[in-house]
């Protein structure tokens, strides 16, 4: 038994040369170009920083290296990259890298009520690192503008999504157009809306008959169900 490893770590010995290690280089590249891909498309300039690899580790040469982002990571800002080599007995190594996003984003230009419903005068465009600013940016005027702020925001602040609501294409009470739709049909009615919505929110309205239906508002005071 003692023969038959020695015979194995001789084996070895012989497989991977004395002082033979992976190079640093081709683990950092490796991880620059899975993130190159991760952030195709994002808006904005993106730059990546790709931290170095510890020399130390003495990796053993691999050819076949994976790289992935841990659970719950993600390719934005300060993060880790896992460097897998796929051979048997490989090893994993954790990269650090920093991705910038240069963009534009949308800010208060004057101190914004809550209730206000949003005009091109309220907007001004601002260039920054998206990757330092609070998520769910608005980066396009077309989804800001009509929009109602659901509270306060303050001169320079930048303009978030989930500080919006969509402004109500229907009102409760106003009198609206029902299309109801199927395969092979169209019908068309009027009725009384129960409550407010934005376009594609969810409206009831009752018919002319006193039947309470529920539809998609849509622009222009209609209400579309679809069989």
């Amino acid at each position: 038994m003692k023969s038959c490893h020695l015979a194995l770590l001789a084996a070895l010995l012989i497989a991977v040369p004395a002082g033979a290690h992976q190079d640093p280089l081709s683990i950092r590249k490796a991880v620059e170009g899975f993130l190159q891909s991760q952030t195709r498309g994002l808006p904005g300039q993106v730059s990546i920083t790709v931290g170095p690899v510890d020399p130390r580790n003495q990796l053993l040469p691999c050819e076949a290296l994976e790289t992935f982002l841990p659970p719950g990571g993600r390719a934005w800002g300060r993060t880790n990259v896992v460097v897998r080599c796929q051979k048997e007995g490989g090893w994993s190594q954790y990269v650090s890298a920093h991705v910038k996003v240069k963009g534009e984003y949308l800010v208060a230009t004057r101190a914004l009520s809550a209730g206000q419903i949003l005009g091109e005068g309220d907007l001004a465009s601002q260039s920054g690192d998206l990757t330092d600013l609070p998520g769910n940016l608005i980066t396009d005027s077309r989804l800001a503008l009509g929009r109602t702020l659901i509270m306060p925001t303050a001169a320079g602040r930048p303009l978030r999504s989930d500080l919006l609501r969509q402004a109500p294409v229907i009102q409760a009470g106003q009198t609206v157009k029902i299309v109801s739709k199927g395969t092979g049909f169209q019908v068309s009615s009027e009725g009384q809306a129960l409550n407010g919505a934005a376009e594609g929110q969810v409206v009831r309205v009752r018919t002319a008959s006193g039947q309470i239906v529920s539809g998609l508002a849509q622009n222009g005071g209609m209400v579309e169900i679809t069989y």
